[in-house]
């Protein structure tokens, strides 16, 4: 009779078979490819097609899943859609439930749910964007952005646009009127007075994310009064401002001083400022956009939780300096161009630091 003996060696079965010679079989349980890594959103109230924060986001999750060959669902990746506040709390326990390695909260409103699941699932990793977690959790990791230093930029842009335009006045509509909006607004009126301190800067809340309606009477009023530049950081409520200035556009040719812009906020939001000028030619009222660089910063945060290194107890902040916000460009002209780029590298050097507080 012919006789065996296994062995296992660093993780490889040995299976010695005499007078026959040596079998490698390598033990599933202890193979050198990574664990199976799962990612989960848990969505702010806009959903993740509001062409804002949230599809930002939603877009990093993507992005990362497919670069591993995950696929949509359960052990792969997938988001939980909150349709009001109270949807929070229930929807991270569906993550945790669905056994989801990474948690993912989008925007400071999702602070507090976040944080109390933290607690209860010490094995379940966190990453909450755009806030501090209110607790230094080691199962937590916070993501900021400087969005005070890509509004710097979009008051430049703006008040260069003003002056070409022989206003004296520009608007900025924000959300709720949060310490993280009022960063938004701080930048923007910063970047506004370095251009020309003259420039008024006509600055209301919504007090809301998904008021469209109140939106839209906002930027309706700031159109009428003589600003003819918006920047809106509201989410959701802020696709009404754009509804606003397409309102103004259609009635006008392209090149007509009375024309209506909008400087979008998150994600580029130049598709959404493309529409028919009275003439019928195509046109665009996206001046520019302040973006944060979420989907690529969400994909470096689940690379970091999937290999072992993730920032639990930290914050981790994006700024200009490491390419985490900036101002898009396409629709701006030389001058104005000239005056962003100026104003950017101002801030890289250390000669400007951007306020991120209303004084």
């Amino acid at each position: 009779m012919v006789s065996r003996r296994n062995l296992v060696i660093g993780g490889v079965a040995v299976i010695i078979v005499a007078g026959v010679g040596v079998t490698l079989v390598q033990n599933k349980h202890t193979s050198t490819n990574k664990k199976d890594f799962s990612v989960a959103m848990i969505t702010d109230v806009g959903g993740v097609d509001d062409r804002s924060f949230n599809q930002s986001a939603w877009k990093g999750v993507t992005d990362w899943g497919k670069s591993h060959h995950l696929q949509k669902g359960k052990n792969g990746y997938d988001y939980f859609a909150s349709k009001t506040n109270a949807d929070f709390a229930p929807n991270f326990q569906q993550g945790v439930s669905a056994n989801y390695d990474l948690l993912i909260g989008v925007g400071y409103a999702t602070n507090d749910a976040l944080v109390e699941s933290a607690e209860k699932n010490k094995n379940t990793k966190y990453v909450l964007i755009d806030d501090q977690a209110k607790k230094p959790l080691k199962n937590v990791a916070s993501m900021m952005f400087k969005q005070h230093e890509a509004s710097y930029l979009a008051g430049v842009a703006a008040a260069t646009k003003a002056q070409e335009l022989g206003d004296k006045k520009v608007g900025f509509i924000g959300g709720m009127s949060s310490a993280t909006i009022k960063a938004f607004q701080a930048g923007y009126i910063a970047g506004v007075k370095s251009v020309d301190p003259n420039i008024t800067v006509d600055s209301q809340f919504i007090e809301s994310f998904t008021d469209t309606a109140k939106s839209k009477t906002i930027a309706d009023a700031m159109y009428t009064s003589g600003s003819h530049i918006i920047f809106q950081a509201a989410g959701p409520a802020g696709n009404a401002v754009f509804t606003s200035a397409k309102d103004i556009d259609t009635k006008l040719t392209a090149t007509d001083k009375q024309k209506a812009w909008v400087i979008g906020v998150d994600m580029d939001q130049k598709s959404q400022g493309a529409y028919k000028t009275k003439d019928d030619k195509a046109s665009n009222l996206t001046l520019a956009s302040a973006v944060k660089k979420i989907p690529s910063s969400v994909v470096k945060l689940a690379n970091q939780a999937m290999k072992g290194h993730f920032p639990g107890g930290k914050t981790v902040t994006f700024g200009l300096n490491n390419g985490g916000v900036g101002l898009t460009t396409d629709n701006l002209d030389s001058k104005e161009k000239q005056a962003v780029q100026k104003a950017q590298d101002a801030v890289k050097s250390g000669d400007v630091t951007v306020p991120s507080k209303m004084k």
